[in-house]
């Protein structure tokens, strides 16, 4: 078995390096020798790192880079389309600057969830499928039923990233800003979490507020009133400080699994000048602060890049749309072209541009893999049953179809992957399904080999069970 021998000895030298055991992993020889082959045709990426920005609520693909200029009103709506610098590729008029850098970014439509009849148009079911590449069940996900996230869910995508890629023991594998996704609507969605993973690869939470974005903080850093600045000069009071903190946490009754990895990251970071400055936004030039916008998405992106930069794996936004009761949202059921208009694309376009820009200046790009997606799309005509005709019109859940953007980390620029039909209600040809980004986003880190993990009780399971990179890696 020389052949054997040799992958054994490399892939435990290879994970050796990466501080991470095969118990860890829940893999064996058996897993990795027979792992299959997908995706065997398919360049591989560079990616180190990624940053996911996640457009909760669901944009309207037709009104922003999925067009159907050709269609009556009623079906293409309000905007019209701009050239972009990559040819072929057209975007809405009001994404400007994501136009001039489109070079650099694969447009990927054609994406669905309902196309496998297991999207029933709500948002926690679709974001779960969304974000862990896996098919909900549907016994759990009815819609309008919302299902609380489980410890044995399927991991977020990112959790599993940084689960199997080398780290900086300073900082924490992954970090989400600036909230919860679904956390203004108080129902906090299943998918975004560690799950089957434990939590030791829980997302490490960066939070802020609307109404103050520029004052992003680490939430899992609070600490009771009792710690003081000048007691974390004295390591051994800030742990006998933080030892109050957990036993007075057991007599409350709460889960301390979490919380004894949120202490040994909390004094990781408290005790790390490289963290320190990580997380710390003040010290972005003031010019670059406005070049992301100045509110609370496009300060949580600039907070992604330089986290990637100081080399954390992996980066969730979660794009906080609104307040609780108020409107400015991606689930646009009224008011769609006013809200995209004036409020979300400018946002986003104003920091999706400065990422990429950014990132390629400082030679980042290549190696930071950036994803745009959502749960779902909006419906292909204008209009909506649910506002009953009041108000501004809008469009209603529709995960038939969609599409996502991916650059960086290998990822080929200046492409178009996948369609939709005639008027954006369905793909056109082969489906993106979400495992199919999953496994992309797998395959450019390397690391679709490495996605058995052992349970509690010595069960394997994968965590992805299906899907296929796309080929939108360059050469």
């Amino acid at each position: 078995m020389p052949r054997a021998s040799a992958l054994l000895t490399s892939c435990a030298r290879r994970e050796f390096t990466r501080g991470l055991g095969f118990g860890m992993l829940g893999l064996g020889l058996p897993e990795l020798i027979g792992a299959r082959a997908v995706g065997a045709n398919v360049p591989r990426g560079r990616a180190k790192s990624c940053i996911m920005i996640f457009l909760f609520g669901g944009p309207s693909h037709i009104d922003t880079w999925d067009m159907k200029p050709q269609l009556p009103v009623e079906y293409r709506g309000e905007f019209s389309p701009i050239d972009t610098i990559a040819p072929g590729i057209q975007l809405c008029e009001h994404l400007p600057l994501t136009a001039r850098v489109m070079d650099r970014v694969a447009l990927v439509r054609g994406v669905t969830i309902g196309g496998r009849g297991v999207g029933n148009g709500d948002h926690h079911a679709d974001t779960y499928y969304m974000l862990t590449g896996n098919q909900p069940d549907r016994d759990f996900f009815i819609a309008g039923t919302f299902r609380k996230p489980y410890p044995d869910d399927f991991p977020f995508v990112g959790c599993t990233v940084a689960s199997r890629v080398p780290r900086d023991s300073q900082l924490p594998p992954i970090v989400q800003c600036p909230a919860l996704s679904g956390e203004v609507t108080t129902v906090i969605n299943p998918g975004q979490f560690s799950g089957k993973l434990g939590p030791a690869f829980e997302p490490f939470m960066v939070r802020g507020e609307l109404s103050q974005p520029r004052d992003l903080h680490v939430a899992d850093l609070g600490l009771p009133d009792t710690m003081q600045p000048p007691r974390m000069i004295d390591r051994r009071s800030l742990l006998r400080g933080i030892g109050e903190w957990e036993r007075d946490m057991h007599r409350k009754g709460s889960p301390l699994e979490r919380y004894d990895v949120l202490q040994q990251q909390a004094f990781d970071l408290l005790t790390s000048d490289r963290a320190r400055r990580a997380f710390d936004l003040t010290r972005e030039p003031e010019v670059v602060r406005r070049r992301y916008g100045e509110e609370l998405n496009g300060q949580s992106v600039l907070l992604a890049r330089r986290l990637v930069e100081a080399g954390v794996p992996f980066v969730a936004v979660h794009w906080v749309g609104r307040r609780v009761g108020a409107g400015l949202s991606w689930d646009t059921h009224s008011d769609n072209f006013g809200q995209l208009k004036n409020v979300l694309l400018p946002a986003f376009d104003a920091c999706y541009s400065a990422l990429l820009d950014e990132l390629g200046e400082r030679g980042l790009l290549d190696e930071t893999l950036v994803v745009v997606c959502a749960e779902m799309g909006r419906t292909p005509k204008v209009g909506d049953p649910r506002t009953g005709g009041v108000g501004a019109p809008g469009r209603d859940h529709w995960d038939h179809c969609m599409a996502a953007l991916l650059a960086g980390g290998g990822i080929q620029g200046g492409q178009i992957y996948g369609a939709s039909d005639r008027i954006g209600a369905y793909p056109a040809g082969k489906p993106v399904l979400p495992e199919d980004l999953a496994r992309t986003i797998y395959h450019a880190f390397g690391i679709e080999h490495l996605l058995m993990q052992q349970q509690p009780d010595g069960r394997r399971v994968s965590l992805l069970a299906d899907g296929e990179p796309l080929p939108i890696f360059g050469a």
